[in-house]
C-alpha cells in the first residue's frame, strides 16, 4: 500500500467515526502525518506552529489576539479560494449567549503568511474531505440547495497575565453557528494540564452556562488539545461545547494558547442576520486558491 493509500484510508476512517459519533479527534501526530501526504511541507509545518505571533488585538475580548478570513470550498471546480473580507457576527439564534451577541464585529484580516502556508492549505483539504457529502441538521436559514461551502477561519490566541483571564470560550455553552466546526491547536506557552479542555453537550444544555456550572447528565465527551495539530471537528448544530479556562502554570508570567478554527457552513438565505455580509465574491487584494480531492469510497450518511 502506498503512502497516499494508506492516509486515504486514515481519513476514511476519521470521516466514518464523525458521520457515527458526529464528532472526532484526530491527534497532532496523526493529522502530521496525513497533510504532509497532502501537500504540507516540513518548513511550512514550522512557521504554522508560530503564525499566531503576529496576531493582533480582538474587537471586543481584551484577553485575546484575532485574524479571521473567508473561504469558499467549491466541489464544481474542485477548489477552495479565499472570499473577499465581510464583517462577522454570532447571535442568540446561533446559540450564542455574550455580551457582544448580534454585534456586528470587525476583525484585522489573515495575511499570506497563513493563507499561503502549505500546512493550513492541507488542512482545508483535509476538513473538506471529512465533511462533504455528510448529512447534518439543518440550521435555520441557511440554503441547503447551494453546493458551496463558506468556511470562517479564525487564527486565535488567548492569553491568561496577571491582569487578564484568559477564556477560549467566554461565551460558556455554545455553539458556532455553522454546520462543522474543526479546531486545530497551534501550541502554548506557560499552560497548566487541567486548562483549556473542550467539553461537548447534549443540545438540551442551557446556552450561556459556564463549563463548571453544566448538567453532567448532558455530557456527551470531552477532549483536550495539547499536542501541536491536535484536531476536533464536531457537527455544530447536533451538540453544543463549551472550553474551560487558560491558566498559567507560572503566575509570574503570561500564559498562551494559539488556535485555528475553521467554521463551516452553507451560505445564509434571505433572513438570516448575516444576510447583507455573505458575499461569495474573491479576495481581490489577498488571493489564494487551492484544489481540493475526495474520497473514491467515502461514506455519504
Amino acid at each position: 500500500m502506498s503512502n497516499y493509500d494508506a492516509v486515504t484510508s486514515e481519513i476514511t476512517e476519521i470521516r466514518s467515526t464523525y458521520i457515527r459519533d458526529r464528532f472526532a479527534f484526530v491527534p497532532g501526530t496523526q493529522l502530521t502525518r496525513i497533510i504532509k501526504e497532502l501537500g504540507a511541507t516540513d518548513d511550512d509545518l514550522k512557521k504554522l506552529a508560530s503564525v499566531s505571533d503576529g496576531l493582533k488585538s480582538d474587537p471586543t475580548l481584551p484577553f485575546r489576539k484575532t485574524r479571521t478570513g473567508r473561504f469558499g470550498f467549491d466541489p464544481r471546480s474542485m477548489r477552495v479560494r479565499r472570499l473577499e473580507f465581510q464583517p462577522f457576527m454570532l447571535s442568540m439564534e446561533d446559540d450564542f449567549v455574550r455580551h457582544d451577541s448580534g454585534q456586528v464585529r470587525i476583525f484585522d484580516e489573515i495575511q499570506n503568511d497563513l493563507q499561503l502556508n502549505t500546512a493550513l492549505q492541507a488542512l482545508f483539504v483535509f476538513k473538506f474531505l471529512v465533511v462533504e457529502g455528510v448529512t447534518v441538521t439543518h440550521r435555520p436559514k441557511l440554503d441547503y440547495d447551494s453546493d458551496q461551502w463558506i468556511c470562517t477561519l479564525l487564527n486565535v490566541r488567548t492569553i491568561t497575565d496577571g491582569d487578564l483571564i484568559g477564556e477560549p470560550a467566554l461565551e460558556g455553552v455554545h455553539s458556532d453557528g455553522v454546520d462543522h466546526t474543526m479546531t486545530t491547536y497551534l501550541g502554548s506557552e506557560n499552560m497548566t494540564d487541567d486548562s483549556a479542555v473542550t467539553f461537548l453537550h447534549d443540545m438540551r444544555e442551557v446556552n450561556g452556562t459556564r463549563w463548571h456550572d453544566t448538567n453532567a447528565d448532558l455530557l456527551r465527551a470531552k477532549a483536550q488539545h495539547r499536542d501541536f495539530l491536535d484536531t476536533c471537528l464536531i457537527v455544530d448544530h447536533e451538540s453544543k461545547h463549551s472550553v474551560s479556562t487558560l491558566y498559567a502554570a507560572d503566575k509570574s508570567k503570561p500564559a498562551t494558547r494559539d488556535l485555528l478554527a475553521f467554521l463551516t457552513r452553507k451560505p445564509v438565505a434571505e433572513g438570516h442576520h448575516s444576510h447583507a455580509f455573505d458575499s461569495l465574491k474573491p479576495h481581490r487584494e489577498l488571493p489564494m486558491t487551492v484544489g481540493l480531492r475526495l474520497l473514491d469510497s467515502a461514506p455519504s450518511t
